[in-house]
């Protein structure tokens, strides 16, 4: 009898543990997006298939600007222009002190169209900008994104804000490394129709990033068409100690119809006359672009030196006139 109950029992135990126990249903997988800054809105291109919510992921795919929060620090010292002029007002600004990019005013330029003319490398998303702190943010990334390894973002004012003449400040951090190529420029309002560089184009700064005294240097220049081919005049300063990524400085120029002057903080570093016959592009409206590429002919691509990401900080862009 004991003998009988006690294999009974053990049939019991294995009829609970192993063989006895019904098939439990396949779940039904569902598509869950990544939220990268965590605001509940998930990014339609980073997804996954997954029974159960994964760690990070929701169930929408409704954001627009999936961008991590930045966690690199913004200098908060630095040289700062003055709220006015002699004889000028101020006649348009931007300051970023709201939450979102204000696309009355700025345009995001996307893609990467053939390395832009000059073999670059990133892919230009608008997920890569953003403002914090009333500030505007452009991050440029390395990681994988429609065939490129880099994404950075460039924006404009085209067909926004124009202007013709006058005093131009943006301050502003500068990304560093070897093969980044940050730059505040201008191009003719009359481009769509007379094509580069017949249009005209300021570069009120450009840097190319890297050792050797690279990140410390900056360039202003001036490009047009002469009798069918492309001419420029540039100059440029460098900094005696530090880099352009360790506090904020004023990139500016000031521009009539005789010439164009560019400053770095307030001190001239470079001028061209623009009265000639052949300068004539100077004297029409131009627009603004902020931008962050990487790679490219000039700066050269990057080469491992350069810890990504890196960013740009723009504390505001001011025209006086």
């Amino acid at each position: 009898m004991k003998l009988q109950i006690s294999f009974s029992f053990i049939l019991f135990l294995l009829c609970i543990n192993i063989s006895c126990t019904k098939e439990e249903t396949p779940c039904e997988k569902k598509v869950w997006y990544f939220d990268a800054d965590f605001d509940g809105l998930g990014d339609k291109n980073n997804s996954i298939e997954a029974c159960d919510t994964p760690a990070g992921y929701v169930a929408n795919a409704n954001d627009n600007n999936d961008n991590p929060k930045s966690n690199a620090t913004i200098p908060t010292k630095g040289y700062i222009s003055p709220n006015t002029y002699t004889g000028m007002k101020l006649v348009w600004a931007d300051e970023f002190d709201g939450t979102a990019l204000d696309e009355k005013n700025w345009n995001y330029e996307l893609g990467n169209n053939n390395g832009w003319g000059n073999r670059e490398l990133e892919f230009y998303r608008k997920e890569n900008t953003s403002l914090r702190d009333g500030h505007l943010v452009i991050q440029a990334k390395q990681e994988n994104f429609s065939g490129f390894n880099y994404t950075s973002s460039r924006l404009t004012t085209q067909n926004k804000i124009n202007t013709k003449y006058g005093r131009i400040d943006v301050r502003a951090v500068l990304p560093k490394g070897q093969g980044l190529w940050p730059a505040i420029w201008m191009l003719g309002k009359n481009i769509t129709t007379v094509n580069w560089p017949k249009c005209g184009e300021i570069d009120i700064m450009e840097l190319v990033g890297g050792g050797n005294g690279k990140d410390n240097k900056i360039y202003g220049t001036a490009h047009w068409d002469n009798n069918g081919s492309h001419a420029q005049y540039g100059g440029n300063t460098t900094l005696n100690a530090n880099t352009f990524n360790d506090e904020f400085h004023v990139f500016s120029i000031s521009w009539d119809e005789k010439r164009i002057i560019w400053y770095l903080d307030n001190v001239k570093f470079h001028e061209i006359d623009t009265t000639p016959t052949g300068l004539k592009a100077f004297q029409e409206e131009f627009f603004l672009i902020l931008n962050v590429a990487v790679g490219g002919e000039w700066p050269g691509n990057p080469d491992g030196s350069a810890a990504f990401p890196q960013y740009m900080f723009v504390d505001y862009v001011r025209v006086f006139q």
